[in-house]
């Protein structure tokens, strides 16, 4: 008996656990697993397509197209001066890894509950694994970009890219992390009020509209001084702003405004994380 009681276990299961542990470790010990989740998430979504990872490419480029008819051409809105493909494919390809994120995230109960009611792994694999997939998309996206703005460059565009480029993997990483956290919260609260996975299909559209996609935070300054606080108090904006700043030359950011942002973010990572470890202890008794 007094070498089983000697013995250590590489992770306990306890009834209760305590909601503001992170689980860290656990999940560094199931690394493998989150590489299997994210090669199964990149094999699952264009398995029987005919173009496959070609819609990295094609996704982008035309919702860029009907940007620059729609936004550029009929309603005239102005692009700081910068080409506007480069101006509107700046800004999708930064909403669409963030937007990506936070629908995925937000369905990782209901669309696990069979997997989750059968083996233990550390849960917070699972949202992790659908930031790290996402990447790849993101980074074809980012490819198309720069391979576009070479394009520009070449025909003697007028737009700089700067130092603060070098901003590039903290915004990556802010992008990553309110996605995330705010998918982690609207997560567990669908496990309860499944209306809300209808609404997050729409408000995800409508909060676009609210960060600076397809207009410059100049002119909502200019304009529309009076809901110049809505735009603003937007996270995504600083660091979209950030974005076509770095790479582009025009935008309106300060580094005070990123601080800002990324104190939000960090303190709605942590909510989420918290409430996320909260419910999936009795999560399934309600899916």
């Amino acid at each position: 008996m007094s070498e089983i009681n000697q013995e250590t276990w590489d992770i306990e299961l306890t009834p209760e656990n305590d909601v503001f542990d992170l689980k860290i470790k656990d999940v560094w010990h199931y690394r493998d697993l989150l590489f299997l989740l994210v090669r199964r998430d990149f094999v699952s979504f264009y398995k029987q397509t005919i173009l496959g990872p070609l819609w990295f490419f094609i996704q982008p480029l035309f919702t860029t197209i009907i940007y620059t008819f729609v936004f550029g051409n009929l309603a005239a809105i102005p692009t700081d001066g910068l080409p506007q493909p480069l101006f509107y494919l700046a800004g999708i390809t930064a909403w669409n890894y963030f937007a990506d994120c936070l629908t995925k995230t937000s369905t990782v109960f209901t669309a696990n509950a069979a997997l989750f009611g059968k083996v233990y792994f550390p849960r917070l694999i699972v949202p992790l694994s659908i930031v790290v997939s996402n990447l790849i998309r993101f980074g074809v996206q980012m490819l198309l970009f720069v391979v576009i703005m070479i394009a520009y460059w070449a025909k003697g565009a007028s737009f700089h890219p700067n130092a603060y480029l070098l901003l590039f993997p903290v915004l990556l990483i802010l992008m990553a992390m309110l996605g995330l956290g705010l998918g982690m919260i609207i997560s567990a609260m669908t496990t309860k009020y499944r209306d809300l996975s209808f609404l997050i299909t729409f408000g995800i559209q409508l909060m676009m509209y609210l960060t600076t996609v397809i207009y410059p935070l100049s002119v909502v300054k200019i304009k529309y001084p009076k809901y110049e606080w809505m735009v603003e108090y937007n996270p995504l904006t600083s660091i979209i702003e950030a974005f076509r700043y770095g790479f582009l030359g025009q935008g309106t950011f300060t580094m005070l405004s990123l601080g800002i942002t990324t104190a939000t973010t960090i303190l709605i990572m942590l909510i989420g994380i918290i409430v996320f470890n909260y419910v999936e202890r009795n999560f399934i008794d309600t899916v």
